[in-house]
């Protein structure tokens, strides 16, 4: 095992769980003092400074880069310390060659899904500007009239990482796309099936410890496109619902939105018709422990699934 040398103002790779970055502080009588990226700071020999414990950081991981195939470091730590600093640049998609990794900033990002962006988009080729859902969208359109044969975009992540957002976007991206062959009118089928929203969400969305609107099922969403390029024909498919959420949830969860919305949101006469009270009177809806919460306007949510339907 070699030594590393390091100078002041430099970085390097720390090893723990995973390899940390660290920023060196001072360098000094034999001692050098690190920073680590969870505010750390360490004072180690530079005698102990060894490359299985340490390594030298690459210029591109210093950088940031925003396509990570591009990475001189190449490990797990690279690649979170890489979204870290696009994350709080605003910067929230990242490629890896051409699969895109998207960080919900949980806030609007201004610009970020203008109509310009959408336009810029639409006329370029998959890393020509940078990431963004919209390249996503234009790449598998595009290949469509390039291969002649169907295109598939699989939007995956953990609960609250933005799946359900990600996918309204690409409905948008395509039903712009279809509009230039219309005269400018969106197709009424990407309406229709983004319209479908809120009757999904009602009846497969529920609060989770992680996230107040979690998507509690899978969804497959197919359309068809004229030679043209105009969309002519769509549906949804869903499956793996989870069943179970209907008769008990976990601490703080909630049952399905749908049962809140038809018990808050519903009114007189046909509620007492209904035999419907509050949620805290049924205990499929409030064994949890949570019938209301602040991020979920079930009023409002119910009067949008009535207006739907």
């Amino acid at each position: 095992m070699g030594l590393i040398e390091v100078q002041q103002g430099g970085y390097l790779w720390v090893k723990g769980d995973i390899w940390l970055p660290g920023e060196v502080i001072s360098e000094s009588s034999g001692t050098v003092t690190i920073k680590i990226d969870n505010d750390e700071v360490v004072k180690i020999p530079s005698s102990e400074l060894t490359s299985d414990k340490y390594s030298v950081m690459h210029g591109s991981s210093v950088r940031g880069v925003p396509d990570m195939s591009s990475l001189g470091d190449l490990h797990e730590g690279a690649i979170l310390y890489n979204l870290k600093q696009r994350y709080f640049s605003n910067e929230i998609y990242t490629y890896i060659g051409s699969i895109l990794v998207a960080v919900n900033p949980y806030k609007p990002i201004s610009g970020l899904y203008s109509n310009e962006n959408l336009q810029k988009y639409s006329d370029a080729y998959l890393g020509e500007h940078d990431p963004h859902i919209y390249a996503i969208a234009n790449e598998a359109f595009q290949n469509i009239w390039k291969s002649g044969e169907s295109q598939c975009v699989l939007i995956s992540g953990e609960s609250g990482a933005g799946k359900t957002e990600s996918t309204k976007m690409i409905l948008d991206f395509l039903s712009a796309q279809s509009a230039k062959k219309t005269d400018g009118e969106k197709s009424q089928i990407s309406s229709r099936i983004l319209s479908s929203s809120p009757i999904l969400e009602a009846f497969g969305n529920a609060k989770t410890v992680y996230n107040h609107n979690s998507s509690r099922f899978g969804k497959f969403i197919q359309l068809y496109f004229s030679s043209e390029g105009e969309i002519i024909g769509g549906n949804i498919s869903h499956y793996l619902l989870e069943k179970n959420r209907a008769v008990g949830q976990n601490p703080s969860e909630r049952n399905y939105h749908i049962f809140y919305q038809l018990l808050v949101g519903m009114v007189d006469p046909l509620k007492s018709k209904l035999g419907l009270t509050d949620p805290k009177d049924f205990r499929y809806v409030s064994d949890a422990g949570c019938v209301r919460d602040p991020n979920l306007e079930d009023s409002l949510q119910s009067k949008m699934v009535v207006k739907v339907t």
